[in-house]
């Protein structure tokens, strides 16, 4: 049997299922966009000082050294984009935020295991990674950006 038409109304305006732009937007959206600047601010600053430090410097490897800050600039996209995409407002935007914050958990673990200064870098990151989570998943961030809740329907 089909689908009829009375069960599956189409919105009568297309811009009606997107989130109003105009309307002011939640900080918890603000914030989640932050923090993944801020992470992105963070891959670029790090790949820069490897690159710097591979090229000027005197390292084992210098080719690795220059594929590692080259690599970890272009992951810093990521989390950018989601970024702008997010104080956009924009829908797609947060699949890559969420998968950024899914990304920086294994990589605090581990700066958390090292017998080093890195542990505080360890427990920055996890903090900010389970803050932008939390932010990222609640109901009204997920409201503001438009995304439909389970069954297709908008509370």
């Amino acid at each position: 049997m089909g689908v009829r038409a009375e069960q599956t109304p189409a919105p009568e305006n297309p811009a009606s299922a997107s989130p109003d732009p105009a309307g002011p937007r939640p900080p918890r959206l603000t914030a989640a966009a932050v923090l993944a600047a801020l992470e992105g601010l963070a891959l670029v600053v790090g790949g820069a000082f490897i690159l710097v430090l591979g090229l000027t410097g005197d390292p084992d490897d210098r080719g690795q050294a220059v594929t590692g800050g080259v690599t970890l600039i272009v992951l810093a996209l990521l989390p950018l984009l989601a970024a702008r995409g997010l104080l956009a407002r924009r829908s797609w935007s947060r699949g890559p935020a969420v998968i950024t914050q899914i990304m920086a958990l294994p990589v605090a673990y581990n700066l958390l295991q090292a017998d080093s200064a890195a542990i505080p870098g360890g427990i920055a990151l996890g903090a900010v990674a389970v803050t932008a989570l939390v932010l990222l998943i609640n109901q009204k961030t997920t409201r503001a950006l438009g995304i439909r809740g389970p069954g297709g329907e908008q509370d």
